[in-house]
Protein backbone atom coordinates (compact mmCIF):
# COMPACT_ATOMS: atom_id res chain seq x y z
CA UNK A 1 0.00 0.00 0.00
CA UNK A 2 2.80 2.44 0.89
CA UNK A 3 4.68 1.58 -2.30
CA UNK A 4 1.47 2.16 -4.38
CA UNK A 5 0.81 5.53 -2.65
CA UNK A 6 4.34 6.71 -3.38
CA UNK A 7 3.93 5.68 -7.02
CA UNK A 8 0.73 7.70 -7.30
CA UNK A 9 2.40 10.74 -5.76
CA UNK A 10 5.29 10.43 -8.20
CA UNK A 11 2.91 10.25 -11.18
CA UNK A 12 1.02 13.33 -9.96
CA UNK A 13 4.28 15.28 -9.58
CA UNK A 14 5.37 14.31 -13.11
CA UNK A 15 2.03 15.35 -14.57
CA UNK A 16 2.23 18.70 -12.76
CA UNK A 17 5.73 19.26 -14.07
CA UNK A 18 4.69 18.47 -17.64
CA UNK A 19 1.66 20.78 -17.36
CA UNK A 20 3.38 23.79 -15.80
CA UNK A 21 6.73 23.73 -17.61
CA UNK A 22 5.40 25.09 -20.94
CA UNK A 23 3.39 27.76 -19.12
CA UNK A 24 6.43 28.83 -17.11
CA UNK A 25 8.64 28.94 -20.22
CA UNK A 26 6.12 31.03 -22.12
CA UNK A 27 5.77 33.46 -19.23
CA UNK A 28 9.50 34.12 -18.98
CA UNK A 29 10.99 34.80 -22.41
CA UNK A 30 13.92 36.88 -21.14
CA UNK A 31 17.36 35.37 -21.56
CA UNK A 32 19.53 34.68 -18.48
CA UNK A 33 21.68 37.70 -19.37
CA UNK A 34 18.60 39.94 -19.57
CA UNK A 35 17.31 38.66 -16.22
CA UNK A 36 20.71 39.34 -14.63
CA UNK A 37 20.75 42.89 -16.02
CA UNK A 38 17.20 43.48 -14.82
CA UNK A 39 18.09 42.27 -11.33
CA UNK A 40 21.02 44.73 -11.22
CA UNK A 41 18.95 47.67 -12.47
CA UNK A 42 17.74 50.03 -9.77
CA UNK A 43 18.73 52.79 -7.38
CA UNK A 44 22.18 51.74 -6.18
CA UNK A 45 23.13 54.69 -3.95
CA UNK A 46 21.44 57.23 -1.66
CA UNK A 47 20.56 60.81 -2.56
CA UNK A 48 18.10 60.43 -5.41
CA UNK A 49 14.92 62.48 -5.47
CA UNK A 50 11.57 60.72 -5.64
CA UNK A 51 11.24 61.80 -9.27
CA UNK A 52 14.70 60.45 -10.12
CA UNK A 53 13.78 57.13 -8.53
CA UNK A 54 10.64 57.00 -10.68
CA UNK A 55 12.72 57.70 -13.79
CA UNK A 56 15.08 54.86 -12.91
CA UNK A 57 12.16 52.52 -12.27
CA UNK A 58 10.73 53.34 -15.71
CA UNK A 59 14.06 52.72 -17.44
CA UNK A 60 14.68 49.50 -15.51
CA UNK A 61 11.23 48.21 -16.44
CA UNK A 62 12.33 48.39 -20.08
CA UNK A 63 15.52 46.50 -19.25
CA UNK A 64 13.46 43.80 -17.52
CA UNK A 65 11.19 43.60 -20.57
CA UNK A 66 14.16 42.97 -22.86
CA UNK A 67 13.44 46.10 -24.94
CA UNK A 68 15.72 46.66 -27.93
CA UNK A 69 17.94 49.59 -28.78
CA UNK A 70 16.59 51.06 -32.02
CA UNK A 71 18.19 54.01 -33.80
CA UNK A 72 15.73 56.91 -33.56
CA UNK A 73 13.45 54.93 -31.27
CA UNK A 74 11.42 56.79 -28.65
CA UNK A 75 11.03 60.02 -30.61
CA UNK A 76 7.41 59.77 -31.62
CA UNK A 77 4.73 62.38 -30.98
CA UNK A 78 4.53 61.11 -27.40
CA UNK A 79 7.18 59.47 -25.17
CA UNK A 80 7.41 55.71 -25.47
CA UNK A 81 8.94 52.98 -27.59
CA UNK A 82 8.74 53.31 -31.38
CA UNK A 83 10.11 51.39 -34.32
CA UNK A 84 13.58 52.55 -35.26
CA UNK A 85 15.35 53.50 -38.47
CA UNK A 86 18.36 52.26 -40.37
CA UNK A 87 21.48 54.21 -39.43
CA UNK A 88 23.44 54.47 -42.71
CA UNK A 89 26.71 54.44 -40.74
CA UNK A 90 25.92 51.29 -38.75
CA UNK A 91 25.31 47.89 -40.40
CA UNK A 92 24.01 46.55 -37.07
CA UNK A 93 20.93 48.80 -37.43
CA UNK A 94 19.59 46.71 -40.32
CA UNK A 95 16.76 45.30 -38.19
CA UNK A 96 15.98 48.46 -36.20
CA UNK A 97 12.88 49.28 -38.32
CA UNK A 98 11.46 45.90 -37.23
CA UNK A 99 12.16 46.46 -33.52
CA UNK A 100 10.09 48.46 -31.07
CA UNK A 101 12.49 50.28 -28.74
CA UNK A 102 14.54 53.33 -27.85
CA UNK A 103 17.78 55.06 -28.70
CA UNK A 104 19.74 56.70 -25.86
CA UNK A 105 17.81 59.97 -25.72
CA UNK A 106 14.49 58.24 -26.45
CA UNK A 107 14.96 56.16 -23.29
CA UNK A 108 15.83 59.24 -21.20
CA UNK A 109 12.80 61.06 -22.59
CA UNK A 110 10.51 58.14 -21.73
CA UNK A 111 11.94 57.64 -18.24
CA UNK A 112 11.59 61.27 -17.20
CA UNK A 113 8.16 61.63 -18.79
CA UNK A 114 7.06 58.76 -16.55
CA UNK A 115 8.75 60.44 -13.59
CA UNK A 116 7.34 63.93 -14.13
CA UNK A 117 4.00 63.09 -15.70
CA UNK A 118 4.80 65.25 -18.73
CA UNK A 119 7.19 65.30 -21.69
CA UNK A 120 9.94 67.43 -20.11
CA UNK A 121 13.00 66.08 -21.97
CA UNK A 122 11.88 65.82 -25.57
CA UNK A 123 14.94 66.10 -27.81
CA UNK A 124 18.28 64.57 -28.70
CA UNK A 125 21.10 63.86 -26.24
CA UNK A 126 22.68 67.32 -26.46
CA UNK A 127 19.37 69.10 -25.87
CA UNK A 128 18.69 66.90 -22.86
CA UNK A 129 22.11 67.63 -21.38
CA UNK A 130 21.74 71.39 -21.95
CA UNK A 131 18.16 71.38 -20.67
CA UNK A 132 16.77 74.54 -19.14
CA UNK A 133 15.56 72.21 -16.39
CA UNK A 134 19.06 71.70 -15.01
CA UNK A 135 19.17 71.73 -11.21
CA UNK A 136 22.96 71.17 -11.17
CA UNK A 137 25.78 70.43 -13.61
CA UNK A 138 29.00 68.46 -13.19
CA UNK A 139 32.13 68.35 -15.31
CA UNK A 140 34.12 65.28 -16.27
CA UNK A 141 36.95 66.55 -14.07
CA UNK A 142 34.71 66.16 -11.01
CA UNK A 143 34.34 62.44 -11.68
CA UNK A 144 31.40 60.44 -10.37
CA UNK A 145 31.71 61.38 -6.69
CA UNK A 146 29.16 64.25 -6.70
CA UNK A 147 26.55 62.33 -8.70
CA UNK A 148 23.38 60.75 -7.37
CA UNK A 149 21.07 58.21 -9.03
CA UNK A 150 18.94 59.76 -11.75
CA UNK A 151 21.61 62.21 -12.98
CA UNK A 152 22.11 62.18 -16.74
CA UNK A 153 25.58 61.30 -18.04
CA UNK A 154 26.72 62.62 -21.43
CA UNK A 155 29.55 61.73 -23.82
CA UNK A 156 31.17 63.75 -26.58
CA UNK A 157 32.13 67.42 -26.88
CA UNK A 158 30.28 70.71 -26.45
CA UNK A 159 29.74 70.72 -30.23
CA UNK A 160 28.69 67.09 -30.44
CA UNK A 161 27.18 65.31 -27.46
CA UNK A 162 26.32 61.96 -28.99
CA UNK A 163 25.28 59.71 -26.08
CA UNK A 164 23.35 60.02 -22.84
CA UNK A 165 22.47 57.58 -20.03
CA UNK A 166 20.91 57.52 -16.54
CA UNK A 167 23.19 57.08 -13.54
CA UNK A 168 22.20 54.38 -11.03
CA UNK A 169 24.95 54.90 -8.46
CA UNK A 170 27.94 52.70 -7.54
CA UNK A 171 29.55 53.38 -10.92
CA UNK A 172 26.62 51.86 -12.86
CA UNK A 173 24.22 53.30 -15.43
CA UNK A 174 21.21 52.19 -17.46
CA UNK A 175 21.40 52.93 -21.17
CA UNK A 176 20.25 52.26 -24.70
CA UNK A 177 23.73 51.65 -26.05
CA UNK A 178 23.77 50.62 -29.71
CA UNK A 179 21.99 48.74 -32.47
CA UNK A 180 21.96 44.98 -32.09
CA UNK A 181 21.70 45.14 -28.29
CA UNK A 182 18.91 45.39 -25.77
CA UNK A 183 18.67 48.08 -23.10
CA UNK A 184 21.21 47.30 -20.42
CA UNK A 185 22.99 48.14 -17.18
CA UNK A 186 26.65 49.06 -17.78
CA UNK A 187 29.68 50.28 -15.92
CA UNK A 188 30.08 54.03 -16.46
CA UNK A 189 32.60 54.59 -19.26
CA UNK A 190 34.95 57.49 -18.53
CA UNK A 191 36.48 57.51 -22.02
CA UNK A 192 34.83 60.44 -23.80
CA UNK A 193 32.70 61.31 -20.74
CA UNK A 194 31.71 65.00 -20.97
CA UNK A 195 29.75 65.65 -17.79
CA UNK A 196 26.42 65.20 -16.04
CA UNK A 197 23.26 67.13 -15.32
CA UNK A 198 20.70 66.78 -12.52
CA UNK A 199 17.15 67.26 -13.77
CA UNK A 200 14.65 69.57 -12.11
CA UNK A 201 11.23 68.02 -12.66
CA UNK A 202 9.39 70.84 -10.85
CA UNK A 203 8.56 74.41 -11.86
CA UNK A 204 11.26 76.20 -13.88
CA UNK A 205 12.42 79.69 -12.91
CA UNK A 206 14.18 82.25 -15.08
CA UNK A 207 13.56 83.78 -18.48
CA UNK A 208 12.46 80.90 -20.69
CA UNK A 209 12.36 81.43 -24.46
CA UNK A 210 12.25 79.44 -27.69
CA UNK A 211 14.70 79.50 -30.59
CA UNK A 212 13.83 79.07 -34.25
CA UNK A 213 15.83 77.94 -37.26
CA UNK A 214 18.11 74.94 -37.74
CA UNK A 215 21.80 74.50 -36.94
CA UNK A 216 22.04 77.89 -35.21
CA UNK A 217 25.44 78.21 -33.52
CA UNK A 218 25.99 79.63 -30.07
CA UNK A 219 29.27 81.50 -29.52
CA UNK A 220 31.87 81.83 -26.78
CA UNK A 221 31.46 85.65 -26.99
CA UNK A 222 28.80 87.95 -28.54
CA UNK A 223 30.53 88.06 -31.93
CA UNK A 224 30.34 86.13 -35.20
CA UNK A 225 34.10 85.62 -35.12
CA UNK A 226 34.02 84.03 -31.65
CA UNK A 227 34.52 80.29 -31.22
CA UNK A 228 31.53 78.06 -31.87
CA UNK A 229 30.12 76.28 -28.82
CA UNK A 230 26.98 74.38 -29.84
CA UNK A 231 24.46 74.42 -32.69
CA UNK A 232 20.73 74.16 -32.00
CA UNK A 233 19.57 71.41 -34.38
CA UNK A 234 16.05 72.85 -34.46
CA UNK A 235 13.68 74.92 -32.30
CA UNK A 236 14.87 74.58 -28.69
CA UNK A 237 13.64 75.79 -25.31
CA UNK A 238 16.35 77.93 -23.67
CA UNK A 239 16.94 79.87 -20.46
CA UNK A 240 18.24 83.43 -20.99
CA UNK A 241 20.21 85.11 -18.18
CA UNK A 242 20.69 88.55 -19.71
CA UNK A 243 21.12 90.40 -23.03
CA UNK A 244 23.35 93.17 -24.37
CA UNK A 245 24.05 95.27 -27.45
CA UNK A 246 27.16 93.97 -29.22
CA UNK A 247 28.11 93.07 -32.80
CA UNK A 248 25.54 93.70 -35.54
CA UNK A 249 24.31 90.58 -37.31
CA UNK A 250 22.30 90.23 -40.52
CA UNK A 251 20.74 86.85 -41.20
CA UNK A 252 17.56 85.37 -42.70
CA UNK A 253 16.27 88.83 -43.57
CA UNK A 254 16.78 90.32 -40.08
CA UNK A 255 19.40 92.72 -38.68
CA UNK A 256 20.01 93.03 -34.94
CA UNK A 257 22.85 93.91 -32.55
CA UNK A 258 21.39 92.22 -29.46
CA UNK A 259 22.93 89.02 -28.07
CA UNK A 260 21.63 86.88 -25.21
CA UNK A 261 23.71 84.92 -22.71
CA UNK A 262 22.55 81.33 -22.12
CA UNK A 263 23.82 80.02 -18.77
CA UNK A 264 23.06 76.36 -19.56
CA UNK A 265 25.42 76.53 -22.54
CA UNK A 266 27.84 79.15 -21.15
CA UNK A 267 27.48 80.75 -24.54
CA UNK A 268 25.90 83.60 -26.48
CA UNK A 269 23.37 83.64 -29.32
CA UNK A 270 22.14 86.47 -31.50
CA UNK A 271 18.58 87.49 -30.64
CA UNK A 272 17.67 87.09 -34.31
CA UNK A 273 17.11 83.41 -33.59
CA UNK A 274 15.13 83.86 -30.38
CA UNK A 275 11.38 84.19 -30.88
CA UNK A 276 10.11 87.59 -29.78
CA UNK A 277 11.11 91.23 -30.17
CA UNK A 278 14.67 92.31 -30.98
CA UNK A 279 15.14 93.27 -27.31
CA UNK A 280 13.48 90.54 -25.24
CA UNK A 281 10.82 91.74 -22.82
CA UNK A 282 11.68 91.34 -19.14
CA UNK A 283 15.25 90.09 -19.70
CA UNK A 284 17.83 92.29 -17.91
CA UNK A 285 20.76 94.05 -19.57
CA UNK A 286 24.06 92.26 -18.97
CA UNK A 287 25.54 95.74 -18.36
CA UNK A 288 29.23 95.96 -17.65
CA UNK A 289 29.33 92.59 -15.90
CA UNK A 290 30.02 90.05 -18.61
CA UNK A 291 28.90 86.51 -17.77
CA UNK A 292 31.65 83.91 -17.82
CA UNK A 293 32.45 82.23 -21.13
CA UNK A 294 33.59 78.66 -21.58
Amino acid sequence: MVRRTNLIRTLIALLALLFWAPVSAAANTATPAQRTAADACGVLAPGASAAAERAIAAACAEVAAGTWYTWGGGHGAQPGATYGQVDPTDPDSEHDPERLGFDCSGLVRHAYAKAAGSDILNGIASQQYYTHRAAARFTAAQGLAPLVPGDLLAWGTSRDLHHIAIYLGAGKMVEAKESGTRLMVSDVRLNGYFGAVRVNTGPVTGHIHQTWGTDVWTKAAPSLSAARVYAFPYSTTIRVQCQKHAEWVTSDGYTNDVWSYLPDYKAWVTNIYIKGPAWLDGVPDCGTTVPPTR
